[in-house]
């Protein structure tokens, strides 16, 4: 199997280690007092985490060629952050 760094791979990475922060030094140092969910929190970005990952391997069965791949999986990114903007 070959390695193949994809944008999704950088995300997937981001909630893993966003989740391992939280449980660290806990929910409060975002800014709020949520002392007693840091573990909901934590399992939340691990959560991501795997949906994250489990896309990324749907979309490398899907595009074969690794330029076609991080563009959709770029475009995707960004409609993500798009509608989480317009829902906030």
């Amino acid at each position: 199997m070959k390695l193949r760094i994809t944008p999704l791979n950088f995300a997937t990475t981001f909630f893993i280690i966003v989740a391992a922060y939280i449980w660290i030094y806990g929910a409060h140092s975002v800014g709020r007092p949520l002392e007693n969910w840091s573990g909901t929190i934590g399992w939340i970005f691990i959560l991501f985490a795997f949906v994250v990952f489990f896309l990324d391997l749907i979309f490398r069965n899907f595009f074969a060629e690794l330029k076609k791949l991080w563009i959709v999986e770029l475009c995707f990114i960004a409609l993500v952050v798009i509608i989480f903007l317009i829902v906030r």
